[in-house]
């Protein structure tokens, strides 16, 4: 089933890169008591992730972070050294946090998951954004096959 807006999202883990190494997060760890803008890409140094999804939400955190929001966060299904290289190759830095869902759990609890297998790439995330307040959506954007609209920083900016 599908998340939508009014439902708890579900638990799973995810991995950070911390100044200590790899960091295993909870849904919790992440959302409890905040205001997000998750934003999900199929995979890390993709054409499209890579040349506008990501660096839309760095550009735009600022202003995103002025509407409210606590944490700007990734995910996709990488482990989280390919997170970690991506973000410091898009100057994520401090203002997007880069979640790995290395197995795909949270992308299949969620219901958003898709195949990729036609490009080799197996289980992904399909791409989404949404606002998380406190564990629960109240906004969600999933992108259609080939698209990129709804999932984008700007859209994000006009839902707060």
């Amino acid at each position: 089933m599908t998340l939508s807006v009014g439902d708890r999202l579900p638990e799973a883990s995810f991995m950070t890169m911390t100044a200590d190494g790899p960091t295993k997060l909870s849904t919790d760890d992440v959302f409890a008591g905040k205001t997000v803008a998750l934003f999900a890409v199929p995979g890390a140094f993709t054409p499209t992730c890579s040349a506008k999804h990501l660096p839309g939400f760095v550009e735009k955190a600022s202003e995103i972070k002025a509407k409210g929001v606590d944490t700007i966060a990734c995910v996709s299904v990488n482990d989280v050294f390919v997170m970690d290289a991506w973000g410091k190759s898009q100057n994520a830095g401090e203002d997007v946090v880069m979640l790995a869902d290395g197995n795909g759990e949270f992308a299949k609890a969620a219901g958003l998951e898709m195949d990729g297998s036609g490009f080799g790439m197996g289980t992904r995330s399909q791409r989404f954004s949404m606002i998380v307040k406190d564990g629960v959506v109240s906004e969600l954007n999933v992108e259609a096959p080939g698209e990129f609209k709804v999932s984008s920083a700007d859209h994000i900016l006009g839902q707060l």
